[in-house]
């Protein structure tokens, strides 16, 4: 499986405005990525629709993450707040299909590094009300022709889904076709008792892949078992595209959110192109192994 290969314009800046995405569209490009990775923390951050032109300029397709910050929640929250979030998500899917992403990926269930302990009775509960509160949403990405992947994250960052498995279960009757599970290897790796197979678990129903090394650093200069990661993604199903997201430590507020407290790279360009050569030997191994799993 050739899998298209993005980037996460988090990887230099954050919020993504118009003539940033602009100057990192024409820069990926011509590195030679299929995908640039556009985060919505803020509804009119950025314009989809000179977005849209800008990508088509360079070639590139383009996937949407939904982002989380305090306030933004789908459970344990008073109902306002809940709608207010959903009016969110909304949004952000119509924003996916003005510049033509299949997904909106992240973690669309509460607010990033929001924690509390739950007992067996309050965490049915909790998912429960999550399927409730997430249901109208993915019938909107449904009309659009989009879909919720949702990312289940460690547990330093939250307590309502950590594995896939976990995620799996909570979007249980929902429609596929409007929504699935997120894998991000750096949540997976520390979560999961074995990466590949627990994305094996999830056949059919991933929606997105983010990768990165196991310290956020460029995949590949790690120690995780990348051929078979890519071997279960293909079990698994998946066709669409390994977007590396990672993050800059020169923006204060994003550099604590995800505790880049050191650099991950010699510089943040490196990070991406270094990513990028090694993503595309693995793929292209996979293809000249028909599939088997090396590279």
């Amino acid at each position: 499986m050739v899998h298209p290969i993005g980037v996460s314009t988090w990887v230099w800046t954050s919020p993504l405005r118009d003539a940033e995405l602009a100057e990192l569209a024409s820069r990926v490009a011509d590195w030679g990525f299929d995908v640039l990775e556009l985060p919505v923390e803020e509804v009119g951050d950025w314009d989809p629709v000179r977005a849209a032109r800008v990508l088509a300029d360079h070639g590139l397709a383009a996937t949407v993450c939904l982002v989380m910050p305090p306030g933004r929640e789908l459970v344990a929250a008073e109902p306002a707040t809940v709608a207010a979030t959903q009016d969110y998500l909304r949004r952000v899917v119509d924003i996916a299909a003005e510049v033509g992403s299949p997904v909106v990926a992240g973690p669309a269930y509460a607010s990033v590094g929001r924690t509390w302990r739950m007992g067996e009775r309050e965490r049915h509960d909790r998912i429960a009300e999550l399927r409730d509160n997430l249901a109208p949403v993915v019938e909107h990405a449904r009309a659009a022709g989009v879909r919720v992947a949702v990312e289940p994250l460690n547990r330093y960052e939250t307590s309502v889904l950590n594995t896939i498995g976990q995620t799996l279960a909570a979007l249980d009757g929902l429609p596929v076709d409007g929504c699935g599970v997120a894998v991000d290897v750096y949540h997976q790796n520390i979560e999961e008792k074995h990466v590949g197979a627990a994305i094996r678990s999830a056949a059919g129903r991933v929606a997105h892949v983010q990768v990165c090394a196991n310290d956020r650093g460029a995949p590949g200069d790690d120690h995780l078992d990348w051929p078979d990661i890519a071997a279960a993604l293909a079990e698994a199903g998946y066709t669409g595209p390994l977007c590396i997201e990672s993050f800059t430590a020169r923006n204060a507020s994003i550099a604590t959110a995800a505790s880049i407290w050191r650099p991950l790279a010699p510089t943040q360009d490196a990070l991406a192109v270094d990513g990028l050569a090694f993503l595309g030997a693995l793929v292209a191994g996979r293809r000249a192994a028909g599939g088997s799993g090396g590279s």
